[in-house]
Parts: structure tokens; C-alpha cells; sequence
């Protein structure tokens, strides 16, 4: 049997003014899906969009980059949970299965990783795919992808 054909969804934004639309589109093309795995390069605004992301979700507490702690817990307004990870600073997938990340992928709250090809072998079948990259100044192009 032919496996379906991934969906996609194209967003341009022109500044940091736009995030929150590409946020609420980005929960929308997601449905149900609760791993999204966050690529683009170095600066391309990974971070900026999670954050642009939580404040739609109802997140009131700062969103920051986990680089040092691995990962950052969020709640929601509603009482949701988000999960943020930055792998970029592990040098093995054993440092993201000893700090649990199985358990954190397989609870059914979103989960937000940037820089998954650290952790490709754990990574579950399907996700959501959201590349961001780099235009003039601050615009990008948001792809995303089941």
C-alpha cells in the first residue's frame, strides 16, 4: 500500500509583527499532531517562533531557549502542556533518552524540538515538519509539512 502523500503549508512573514498569524496557522495545520520538529539554520528564528507559538497557545511565563537545560516546560491558560527542546549542544542521542525524552515525546502534549537530526533514531514516525528559512531582514518562509 502507497503511503499517502505528505500535506504541506507554505507561510511568508515579513517581520516579527507577523509570527503570531504564522502561530495560529501552524496550530491549525497541525490538528492533532504533537511533535513538531524545527529546522533552519542557526539565527533563522526558531526560538522567535516558539515563542510567537506559546503566546497563541496562552503561555503567560517567558519563553526561552533551552540550550543549556535541554528542555523548558510551559503551561498554558487552559492548563496545557508544551514542551520545548533545543538539542543543539548534545553529543549523543544516550543524553536525550537519559534525560527522558521518550517519555516527553510520548505523552501526548505538544512537543517542540529544535534541532531534531540530533535525535533522529528516536524521533516517532510521524511529526509535523516546520523549516524556517532566512529571507531580507527579518521576513522568512515558514514551510510545513506532515
Amino acid at each position: 500500500m502507497d503511503k499517502p502523500e505528505a500535506s504541506s503549508l507554505v507561510l511568508h512573514v515579513q517581520s516579527k509583527a507577523d509570527l503570531p498569524g504564522a502561530a495560529a496557522e501552524l496550530i491549525r495545520f497541525a490538528a492533532t499532531q504533537t511533535v513538531w520538529l524545527f529546522e533552519g539554520d542557526m539565527a533563522a528564528g526558531k526560538t522567535t517562533f516558539i515563542k510567537a507559538i506559546g503566546a497563541v497557545k496562552g503561555v503567560t511565563d517567558a519563553v526561552s531557549s533551552p540550550t543549556y537545560s535541554l528542555v523548558n516546560e510551559y503551561e498554558t491558560t487552559q492548563g496545557e502542556k508544551l514542551y520545548h527542546f533545543d538539542f543543539y549542544r548534545i553529543n549523543s542521542e544516550e543524553e536525550a533518552l537519559d534525560m527522558g525524552v521518550l517519555d516527553y515525546l510520548d505523552s501526548g502534549n505538544i512537543c517542540m524540538v529544535e534541532w531534531p537530526s540530533k535525535i533522529k533514531s528516536l524521533l516517532p514516525e510521524t511529526y509535523l515538519l516546520v523549516t524556517l528559512e532566512v529571507g531580507a531582514g527579518e521576513a522568512r518562509t515558514i514551510t510545513l509539512k506532515h
